[in-house]
């Protein structure tokens, strides 16, 4: 299926040496409720047809069939930060010019509720048709209403860990890993090859860092601003930084609502 784009605009942009950071708005509500029901919550709720048909077909019996719809439905609500996750995957998939290559769903490597993959939100591939690199970032939600929110600060905020997995090669070993063992298809595991021989060959500079900032506040360049121009004095050359802000027109504390309530 085609993913449905999504109407925006872009409220702001600038660049401070090797981070590019950008604002985007949606302004249709409709639009917007019909991307999270039709592309987020698919890939929220890892909606695996396949799966789905075969326990399905696995069912002999009227009571087992009810059994089944009952185990299918048995998961836990999801929230504002889990969608956050979800639609940042999507939009950058398939609203960008980043080339992104996502070699697995990484909501459904998270076994357990609320557990998460060790070192990064966003890990995968930007491959343009010339290059392939390796792709590691993060995403916040928030509806805070300060500017900058909050969290983007400290030592648990986006540029905080946009930093850490610039430089730390133990975050590094564990993505590269995990990544290995995804990437079990030929394409795929040709990306990881191309991507990981350019970070080896760069002495493990050769990344893209995202930061995906998910809000439902009207949008406001100082957001990113301040601490784009401390990332840029912290992270060289050949890494590169994508700052990208998505201002919605839907509440966040709906969002978990949407996903429920989608067909």
């Amino acid at each position: 299926m085609t993913a449905p784009q999504l109407s925006s605009r872009t409220a702001y942009s600038n660049r401070h040496d090797v981070v590019h950071l950008q604002g985007r708005v949606i302004n249709n509500e409709s639009e917007f409720r019909e991307y999270l029901q039709t592309i987020v919550k698919p890939r929220v709720r890892d909606e695996d047809s396949a799966f789905t048909t075969e326990i399905h077909g696995l069912a002999t019996t009227k009571m087992e069939t009810e059994f089944v719809a009952r185990v299918l439905r048995s998961v836990p609500s999801v929230q504002g930060w889990e969608v956050g996750e979800a639609l940042a995957e999507c939009v950058l998939q398939h609203d960008t010019n980043l080339h992104v290559v996502w070699p697995w769903n990484t909501i459904r490597d998270r076994r357990t509720p609320r557990a998460s993959l060790p070192g990064a939100d966003l890990v995968g591939f930007c491959a343009d048709p010339t290059n392939v690199r390796l792709l590691f970032g993060e995403v916040k939600t928030s509806s805070d209403t300060h500017s900058p929110p909050r969290v983007l600060s400290g030592d648990k905020g986006m540029l905080w860990q946009l930093e850490e997995i610039s430089s730390r090669l133990d975050i590094h070993h564990t993505l590269l890993k995990w990544l290995h063992a995804r990437c079990t298809s030929k394409t795929n595991r040709q990306l990881y090859r191309s991507a990981v021989s350019r970070y080896l060959n760069s002495g493990g500079m050769e990344l893209l860092l995202v930061g995906v900032l998910i809000r439902d506040t009207p949008p406001n360049e100082h957001d990113f601003e301040t601490h784009a121009k401390k990332l840029a004095t912290r992270v060289r050359k050949p890494t590169d930084v994508e700052l990208l802000a998505w201002y919605l027109p839907i509440k966040i504390s709906d969002w978990t609502a949407l996903m429920e309530d989608a067909s």
